[in-house]
Formats: structure tokens, C-alpha cells, sequence
């Protein structure tokens, strides 16, 4: 049985510092909810108010409906996985996967039986009797979701649990984790500051940065309509070109940038004057002459090959770096270093919001 988790303007302070500013949100029982964000941005912070580790300064954190306002991590219906993932060296397997049910007193004979059900969900049946220290790291992460999963949690709470794995091993695990989240259908809530964690196996993400929820949606808007000027440096690769609004109506505008007037879409509804930031993304980018008000030139500095991309680099007006990515089935001529070339995008492909912070490199 799964929950629901709503953040009621939760702000979270520690002295003069504010992690968490005036967070409101809405998580629905049976979702795989993320909170994608850089390192200090809060994210933890909020995993552990909402597990009862740390008690809001204001706000409410409620849980099903219930107002968790004084109620201690070991009452709420909650189960945390942590980072370094806290198994016992020297137990096996199942005593790993059923010691919270041996601290609530559950027989042992159930308790194996138990262990052995959720061995059979994480796909390591017949491995209960081997240490964990015998374990690889995949099969390390999955004794430990099982370990959570025993005490029958409504909502499960997951703190960065791939960030050790290497980069194979932790593709694979997403796919583990969004089959194993849709076959037991509980509350999944999840903190990575990895893009493609998040997009991959999310129904809905949060993207923070300093402390506040900067946009909320499934992945496919947070990638194609970013809210804001961080959400769009942050999630995926995009080249920023910052200016004036130049002409704008309800569905596009003209921006005046260093390489001169471009064109995008204007959901934020800019006006003329406004200070704003043009995006195109370097996979909606193509090189070649399009229509004036979506192309300019700029100089080839470097070409790198990676598998299913080319990635053209390039320098343009006032040294402005600029990337365009090549899919490997493309029949676009890739330029050669130091070539000018012009470079193009469909004004649809291209997105103007107002000026702000950016995601630092």
C-alpha cells in the first residue's frame, strides 16, 4: 500500500542559512518522484524532513493525510535507503534483508520467509545464505532496497544510491529500481543529481537549486519547457545567448545577442526590452544556412566523436562557445577545426526566458 506526500510551505533553516525555502508540493501514492538538483542545493534536506530526521522550522509535512508535525522517523511509514547503504558486513543476506523485522520482534521463521519473497522480487533467489561482503555493488543495491521493502514501508525514501556504481552498472540499476518500484507500487521518492537518473526512471521530477524548487513536471517538460533559465542549463546540455527582447508576441520573440537578432518561442510571454536568454540545444542545433533570424557563424575549435554523437565545438562573437551535436545517421558534413561555418535551428527548437542565474559548470 502505498502513500501520498504533500509539502505544505516547508522551510528548512539551520542558524542564518535557509536549505529549504518555502517548499509546496504534492506527490501522489504509487509515483517515482524525483528531486534532481547540484550538490547543497537541498534536496537531502527535504528527504530527511520528510522521514523525520529533521523537523521543518515551518510548514508541514504530511504523509497520507496525516500531519507528521512531531512524530519521530522509527513512527512515520517511511524506509530510507542511504548512500553508503549501511548493510552489515558480517550477516547474510537474508538476516540483512529481515533485521527490521528481528527489531520488531517477528518471529524467525516468518522473518525468512520474508527475506526469501524479496529475494525472489530483487532477483537473487537462492542467495541469502552468502555474506553480503560477497556481493557485487549491483547486488549490494538490491539487498538493500529489499532491506527497506521488508518492513512494508508506504513510501520509500532513496538518497543518491547509485552515486558509488560505476557508469554501466548504474544504467542498469535505473531500470532495476523503476521494474522493482512498479512491481511492489509503492510511494518512491528520490534525491540523484544526475540528469539521466532523473529522466529516465521518474513519473515526475523537482529540480532545486539553492534551496528552491525552481520547476516541478514529468521529464519530457522539464527537457523540452524548462521554467527557468537554471532548469534549462542544468537539465541536459544547452547553449545560452543572453540579450534584449527585441520584438516579442504571445508565441515568439527576437532576441538582440552577441551573434546577432535570433528567434525563439516565448512562453513566458517577454516583453520588448526585457532582459532574457535565448537556448538552443546543441542536438536542435544543425550546421548550415538557415533563415537569418535563426543562424549565425561561428569558427570550428575542436570535433570530438562519442559513439552516437559528434560533438562539433565551436567559438563565435566575443569568444562565445558554442556546441552542435551530430547524430551518428546524419548526412550533415561535419567541418574541419579552425573552418567558419554557419550554424542554424527552427525557431520551434528554440526557447527565451527571462535572465537569470545559470547552472554553474
Amino acid at each position: 500500500m502505498s502513500a501520498g506526500v504533500e509539502l505544505d510551505r516547508v522551510t528548512v533553516r539551520f542558524g542564518e542559512f535557509t536549505a529549504v525555502d518555502n517548499a509546496t508540493l504534492d506527490i501522489k501514492g504509487g509515483e517515482f518522484f524525483s528531486f534532481l538538483g547540484p550538490s547543497g542545493c537541498g534536496k537531502t534536506t527535504i528527504l530527511r524532513t520528510v522521514s523525520g530526521f529533521l523537523e521543518p522550522s515551518s510548514g508541514h509535512v504530511r504523509i497520507g493525510g496525516q500531519d507528521m508535525s512531531g512524530i519521530g522517523p522509527n513512527k512515520r511509514p517511511t524506509a530510507l535507503i542511504f548512500q553508503n547503504l549501511a548493510l552489515f558486513p558480517l550477516m547474510t543476506v537474508a538476516e540483512n534483508i529481515s533485521y527490521g523485522l528481528r527489531v520488531r520482534g517477528v518471529d524467525k521463521a516468518s522473518r525468512r520467509k520474508k527475506a526469501d519473497e524479496l529475494l525472489d522480487l530483487i532477483a537473487l533467489a537462492g542467495q541469502g545464505d552468502k555474506l553480503v561482503s560477497e556481493l557485487s555493488g549491483g547486488q549490494k543495491q538490491r539487498v538493500a532496497i529489499a532491506r527497506a521493502l521488508a518492513v512494508q514501508p508506504k513510501v520509500l525514501l532513496l538518497d543518491e544510491p547509485l552515486s558509488a556504481l560505476d557508469l554501466k552498472l548504474r544504467q542498469h540499476m535505473r531500470s532495476e529500481l523503476r521494474s522493482i518500484q512498479q512491481k511492489v507500487g509503492i510511494t518512491f521518492i528520490y534525491i540523484t543529481h544526475d540528469q539521466g537518473e532523473a529522466l529516465t526512471m521518474s513519473d515526475r521530477i523537482a529540480v532545486m537549486s539553492d534551496g528552491v524548487i525552481q520547476q516541478v513536471g514529468d521529464g519530457k517538460a522539464v527537457y523540452d519547457a524548462p521554467a527557468t533559465a537554471f532548469v534549462a542549463s542544468f537539465v541536459g546540455e544547452n547553449n545560452p545567448f543572453p540579450g534584449t527582447v527585441a520584438q516579442a508576441d504571445d508565441s515568439y520573440a527576437t532576441v538582440d545577442t552577441q551573434f546577432g537578432r535570433l528567434r525563439g518561442r516565448n512562453p513566458r510571454g517577454l516583453k520588448a526590452g526585457d532582459k532574457a536568454i535565448l537556448f538552443v540545444r546543441p542536438e536542435s542545433a544543425r550546421l548550415g544556412q538557415g533563415a537569418a533570424d535563426t543562424t549565425f557563424t561561428s569558427t570550428v575549435k575542436n570535433v570530438a566523436f562519442e559513439g552516437n554523437m559528434t560533438h562539433v565545438y565551436l567559438e563565435g562573437a566575443a569568444k562565445k562557445d558554442v556546441t552542435v551535436s551530430v547524430g551518428r545517421r546524419s548526412s550533415m558534413p561535419i567541418p574541419a577545426p579552425h573552418e567558419a561555418t554557419p550554424i542554424t535551428y527552427d525557431a520551434d527548437l528554440g526557447i527565451i526566458l527571462p535572465e537569470g542565474m545559470l547552472a554553474r559548470e
